[in-house]
């Protein structure tokens, strides 16, 4: 979420303007804890941005000793402090909560780079994939075609879901190079086989290089026909806000042929915006408007004051409209969510936050395990975007909030097991939206029987990350403007 108090509260990822509020006046009551008031430091201008955000903001912040508010007993005591790291990222990596507590919080050196990935903006070759290990290997791996983003370079060359590539540019993937092989410019993906046991090379290969491309992440819908049934399926990328208007459409569409259920396809889904999963909460449902869909819970200074002066400030509601247009609602009381491990942040809140008001049957795998969100700090008198800096371009992105569900329930940091374990299979990916494919297909068959179908334990090969992972912050939750 980004923090901003005019041009940029328009925008979807940002924090509450009362948060702001309150980190002034958390900040102000830290420094005047000390004996002396803290002041900007020359030459340590990011490390001061750094140590006060994250002792304003960070959700666990409780669990860090050096960010406690009477840490420091003079400026001088602070100064040292923060000369004691050799780089800014240090610093950050010293106030951070260690793995698992904390797998998401990251600092950046050029925040434009943020602005661009958060309004859906990226330089891509439009090849969705994933990575696993060779079967024997600890180090080498290979990728198997996801699917292709429309109107990406990709989808004009040679190149679909389920290709298996096992180099990029002639240099065989291992777990030690994928980051810089995968993140080339232009990239020759040598392709090669899996059987289900063995890894094999070709000298096939199909070369594409990046562009910007804006993805919408309403990838596929339609409608199955089985027996007395209709059966509205749609496969969602990504919550991406600037699209909720070609999600609500998508609705549109499918409520106009009197859906009787509902699979929603989450696999590929890495999460996005809260407001923008309260609304295809809602669009699931609409007998719920008005009532709670989410609960926020910051660390323990925000938390009091919340809860103290605006506690209506901690909640997020189903809606009933974005902006003047009305939610296109299917008021189901049970839906299908297809999951993998990919599945995740604002993906595990719609399936959490359901489940309090209908069925909610998952299919798949074990989803991500994020049940935080994080905003975007920048070096300004109220760390949002107005008055930033001028001599550094560092931004921080922490996680400040955990969500809970009507229930009051969130604790599913290691993923949410589905009803259903069934895994994808890189050897027999199937057709994305083909009644055939594997995931799909079962989904559909519950539906049409109504008989739960055993777990299916197949051999399937050891994930190693996905092409979303690579993307900063592509795996985030942020919070909406109120």
């Amino acid at each position: 979420m980004k923090g901003d108090l005019n041009t940029e509260m328009k925008k979807m990822k940002l924090i509450p303007a009362v948060v702001l509020a309150l980190a002034s006046s958390i900040l102000f009551t830290a420094c005047e804890d000390q004996d002396d008031k803290i002041e900007r430091v020359s030459g340590l201008e990011v490390q001061d941005f750094i140590y006060r955000g994250m002792n304003t903001y960070y959700l666990f912040k409780d669990q860090i000793p050096d960010l406690a508010d009477n840490r420091f007993s003079s400026a001088t005591d602070y100064q040292d402090y923060l000369r004691g790291f050799n780089s800014p990222e240090a610093l950050f990596a010293a106030l951070k909560a260690p793995e698992p507590t904390d797998r998401f919080s990251i600092i950046v050196n050029d925040y434009d780079v943020l602005n661009n990935l958060f309004a859906g903006n990226t330089t891509t070759t439009g090849v969705e994939y994933s990575l696993f290990y060779e079967p024997g290997s600890d180090t080498n791996i290979y990728g198997v075609v996801r699917y292709i983003i429309p109107n990406s370079p990709a989808a004009a060359q040679p190149i679909a879901r389920g290709d298996i590539f096992t180099g990029i540019n002639g240099q065989e993937l291992t777990v030690s190079n994928y980051r810089n092989l995968l993140n080339a410019t232009t990239l020759t993906y040598n392709l090669g086989t899996f059987n289900g046991t063995t890894v094999t090379s070709s000298a096939e290969a199909v070369t594409v290089s990046r562009a910007a491309v804006t993805e919408n992440p309403v990838f596929f819908k339609t409608v199955f026909i089985r027996g007395n049934k209709r059966i509205a399926y749609l496969i969602y990328n990504g919550f991406t806000a600037n699209f909720d208007a070609q999600l609500n459409a998508a609705f549109a569409e499918l409520k106009a042929q009197n859906p009787t259920d509902l699979i929603l396809d989450l696999r590929y889904n890495s999460g996005g915006s809260v407001l923008t999963a309260s609304r295809l909460g809602a669009m699931i449902t609409g007998q719920f408007t008005g009532q709670l869909f989410a609960k926020y819970q910051y660390n323990s200074d925000i938390q009091a004051q919340f809860e103290a002066t605006n506690p209506d400030q901690l909640r997020i509601n189903f809606p009933n409209s974005i902006d003047s247009a009305p939610i296109n609602s299917l008021n189901l009381t049970k839906v299908y969510v297809i999951t993998t491990g990919s599945s995740a942040s604002a993906s595990e809140l719609v399936i959490n936050s359901l489940k309090p008001y209908i069925q909610v049957r998952q299919i798949g795998t074990k989803t991500t395990g994020k049940n935080t969100g994080s905003i975007t700090l920048y070096d300004s008198p109220t760390f949002g975007t107005q008055n930033r800096n001028p001599n550094h371009k560092y931004a921080m992105q922490p996680l400040v909030i955990k969500t809970i569900n009507a229930d009051n329930f969130g604790d599913y940091s290691n993923g949410i097991e589905p009803d259903l374990n069934i895994p994808e299979q890189a050897q027999n990916m199937g057709v994305l939206g083909n009644e055939n494919e594997p995931l799909l297909a079962a989904a559909l068959n519950y539906i049409e029987t109504g008989n739960r179908p055993a777990n299916r334990n197949i051999s399937n090969p050891r994930p190693f990350s996905d092409s979303k992972k690579l993307i900063p912050f592509a795996t985030d939750m942020y919070l909406p403007t109120k």
